[in-house]
């Protein structure tokens, strides 16, 4: 084997598990609790069970786009603003979930999956600048976490106000917050 044929396979190694500790993480901070099961959603929410082979095929494109643009990065610059990205992406992504489904707090994750979004946006940029295949590979993730802003931002506005994880009252009633009333407000 080639020193050049380990290195790709280091990539490649390195893509997947990244992808894989993501997906863990991002499933553990997912609590399927029965405050989420009594929220409301609206009527054009998919069924639970779609999300997880969803972000399975968005973690594998997006490994695919980080191992594509890293062969095809013009520089060890290039390959460091790669990495910050896609560092600042995984926290994001992991932020919301926890957000959301940890902390009880819908209307912050609204705010942060603009943050996300963004950090999509910035990995597209700068992937097709070198590497337009990369880039292509993130749109679905794009896509998706569009989709989920707005489901998001309709579970803030049927279920506002929040209080967050363990604020509720014995029978498991969410107490009310100025602050995710406001929230709901802005975006209504």
């Amino acid at each position: 084997m080639t020193q050049s044929t380990r290195g790709g396979l280091r990539v490649v190694l390195a893509a997947a598990l990244a992808a894989m500790a993501v997906a863990a993480l991002g499933a553990w901070t997912t609590l399927l609790s029965p405050w989420y099961y009594a929220l409301r959603f609206p009527a054009w929410k998919p069924p639970d069970w779609l999300f997880g082979p969803a972000w399975t095929a968005i973690f594998a494109c997006a490994a695919a786009s980080g191992i594509i643009a890293w062969r095809a990065a013009p520089s060890r610059r290039a390959r460091w603003w790669l990495l910050a990205l896609f560092a600042l992406n995984i926290n994001l992504n992991i932020l919301w979930s926890g957000l959301f489904f940890r902390l009880q707090r819908p209307d912050y994750a609204l705010l942060e999956v603009a943050l996300l979004w963004l950090s999509i946006v910035a990995l597209i940029v700068t992937f097709r600048r070198y590497a337009p295949k990369a880039a292509w590979l993130l749109a679905p993730y794009l896509v998706w976490v569009t989709f989920a802003a707005a489901l998001n931002l309709a579970v803030v506005q049927l279920n506002a106000p929040f209080h967050g994880a363990g604020a509720g009252c014995a029978d498991g009633k969410v107490l009310p917050s100025g602050q995710s009333a406001a929230i709901a407000q802005w975006f209504s």
